[in-house]
């Protein structure tokens, strides 16, 4: 006879994963922010690197 030796994991819902919206943060931010923020820094970055 064949043992079944398989480890079996506990069922997780079949995969669905549910994500709520109800959350709002305080802070918000635009992405044009983000834009600006990180080009600053680049060039905060290449001022120090050149020794300004």
């Amino acid at each position: 006879m064949a043992r079944n030796d398989k480890i079996r994991m506990p069922s997780s819902g079949a995969g669905i994963t549910q994500y709520f919206d109800d959350y709002k943060s305080k802070i918000e931010f635009q992405p044009v922010h983000i834009v600006i923020f990180a080009i600053v820094v680049i060039l905060i970055e290449i001022l120090l690197w050149i020794g300004f």
